[in-house]
């Protein structure tokens, strides 16, 4: 009897801790696909709104450009920032596709973290493109429509 109600303990530690390394495991694969899932949403919306800035500049540019053979003053700047800011996402879109099924968790979490810390420095250039957008719809309205 006595030997039953240690063989018994045995298996119910063997089957608990059995059951704690499935949830654990399995926790972690969650986090894992979670994170590559964030990664490559990051990443999406990062290259929406760098090809959205690229519209927005050129939209004002257009607008503000006197000679059509010669670029606004700051869009060649402008445009390279942008050109920049989307070389950098290719290389990030290159290392998760060659690194992100290998990487660590800690290097998954790093990579979702850059992306939107990007998309949060961007956020107010866009917003200060929308302002002067506004501003310079105004202007250019007043400009052909003065007061009747």
């Amino acid at each position: 009897m006595f030997s039953f109600a240690y063989y018994a303990l045995a298996a119910m530690l063997v089957i608990v801790a059995g059951l704690c390394a499935w949830t654990l495991a399995h926790q972690r694969r969650r986090r894992r696909h979670s994170a590559l899932q964030d990664l490559m949403d990051q990443a999406d919306r990062l290259e929406t709104d760098l090809k959205d800035c690229r519209d927005r500049l050129q939209r004002a540019h257009a607008v503000m450009q006197f000679s059509p053979d010669q670029p606004a003053v700051g869009e060649v700047e402008a445009q390279q920032a942008v050109d920049s800011g989307l070389r950098a996402l290719l290389q990030q879109r290159l290392w998760i596709r060659d690194r992100a099924p290998s990487a660590t968790q800690r290097e998954l979490d790093e990579a979702v973290n850059a992306l939107v810390r990007a998309r949060h420095q961007l956020e107010p250039r866009l917003q200060a493109l929308d302002d002067a957008q506004t501003a310079l719809d105004t202007a250019v309205r007043e400009h052909f429509q003065p007061d009747r």
